[in-house]
């Protein structure tokens, strides 16, 4: 039987409407091709959690920006004069710039019992409570996560500091850098003759904030089962330490204790190995002995085979200052995309080191859809790095730009029952801005 329809699309749906003289098997195929063709809305698992964020830096604001990117509704606590990382220059920007989208901003004195109260008022409806402040500092202020959580058993509690709260540092100012010393992470980084080197980005910081976001996920869903909340703790060394998993997984079972090597792996040969090309450099991994092979084939040097030095990974290692010389020669001739083009193509393992000028140009990077606009209230707004996964067909979501500070001082006022005389007030008051 035939039927007619006159089908049309929204941004994200397609609706039939009227008869309009097309058959049945047509009005499949179209709805079909709009469906393949319409983007899936962005998904918000997380509407309807609310989040306090206390945290200053990265690592707690990083945890509270990842759910509010999961569609949380995130209030961030300042103090009046705002996240420290808004008085450290030009770095400090781009820390709120990028850990901070899609928050509303209240700016309060913590200090005074009328700004304490107003803090209590906004944790009275929240799920989620995240501080990364220095150690004891939310205790002293009667915010602590004891203290919360005697007031409201619901809430979810998450605690990032340097050292723990078990051991004897437990009371020390704790930033990436130290993590990455006392760890042994910068022990092992950096070229064997010269001194230890520091990762070129604050590492630790950012994984601590994806770690705390996985802790606070995993206590929303045990909240469900229980009907309590949590109090969870997350330590910059720890998340350094976890970082190193096979590395200190292999010292554990009696292995050597690591040290500097530069680029390539202690163990296997070629393992991600610095090669120079005709306009850079690439990183190369072929230690597998059938990797090795294709690779020698692919450079046209099958001879290395049978190479006493090359032909097995064990004396490819004990060798390896003369393979990298032949690995610079069999490439030197190419640039660094037609490198890995080539070495691809045989399923070998192959990277471009790039600068970030050219990863931004990549059409890997622009397919990936990271890159996102966070976008103002006034229109303005910056280019950030989205959420580094996809759920579904879904789209990444669009962001907020990064409030300026107590940007939403009012309106969350106003949320929490205060009049505008009493708003008025804690402004003259110095308790809010």
């Amino acid at each position: 039987m035939d039927a007619s329809w006159v089908i049309t699309k929204s941004d994200h749906a397609i609706k039939i409407i009227e008869f309009s003289g097309m058959s049945t098997a047509t009005i499949v195929a179209a709805m079909s091709s709009y469906q393949e063709n319409v983007p899936a809305p962005p998904t918000a698992p997380l509407a309807g959690v609310s989040v306090i964020d206390l945290g200053q830096y990265i690592a707690g604001p990083g945890a509270a920006m990842a759910l509010a990117d999961l569609g949380a509704t995130v209030i961030k606590v300042e103090p009046i004069t705002g996240d420290q990382a808004r008085h450290v220059g030009r770095y400090g920007e781009a820390m709120v710039r990028a850990y901070n989208r899609g928050k509303r901003s209240i700016a309060l004195d913590l200090k005074s019992e009328a700004g304490r109260e107003v803090a209590w008022r906004l944790i009275a409806g929240c799920d989620v409570v995240v501080q990364n402040l220095r150690p004891g500092a939310v205790e002293k202020l009667g915010l602590g996560p004891s203290q919360v959580r005697a007031r409201y058993p619901r809430v979810i509690y998450l605690s990032i500091s340097g050292f723990g709260s078990g051991g004897p540092s437990s009371e020390r100012p704790g930033y990436d850098i130290a993590a990455q010393a006392e760890s042994g992470l910068m022990s092992v980084t950096g070229e064997a003759e010269r001194s230890p080197q520091k990762v070129g980005v604050p590492i630790i910081d950012a994984a601590a904030a994806d770690l705390g976001a996985q802790a606070i996920l995993a206590a929303l869903y045990g909240r469900e089962r229980s009907g309590v909340g949590e109090t969870l703790e997350v330590s910059l060394l720890e998340t350094a330490l976890h970082l190193q998993g096979a590395t200190w997984c292999e010292y554990l079972g009696g292995g050597p204790e690591p040290t500097r090597i530069g680029h390539g792996q202690p163990h296997n040969a070629p393992a991600a190995e610095m090669v120079a090309t005709r306009d850079g450099h690439i990183v190369l991994s072929a230690y597998a002995e059938d990797h090795w092979k294709r690779f020698c084939r692919a450079v046209g040097r099958e001879e290395l085979v049978n190479d006493p030095r090359f032909c097995s990974n064990d004396q490819r290692v004990a060798h390896r200052t003369e393979l990298r010389r032949v690995l610079d020669e069999c490439l030197s001739s190419y640039t660094s995309d037609a490198a890995v083009e080539m070495l691809s193509q045989q399923q070998i393992v192959a990277g471009a080191v790039r600068r970030y000028r050219d990863v931004l140009a990549h059409p890997d990077v622009i397919a990936s859809g990271i890159l996102v606009d966070a976008v103002s209230a006034d229109g303005a707004g910056y280019r950030a790095l989205g959420l580094p996964y996809r759920m579904g067909n879904g789209r990444r979501p669009a962001p907020a730009a990064a409030p300026d500070c107590g940007a939403d001082s009012a309106q969350l006022l106003a949320e929490c029952g205060y009049s505008a005389l009493d708003i008025a007030a804690l402004r003259s008051n110095g308790v809010v801005a």
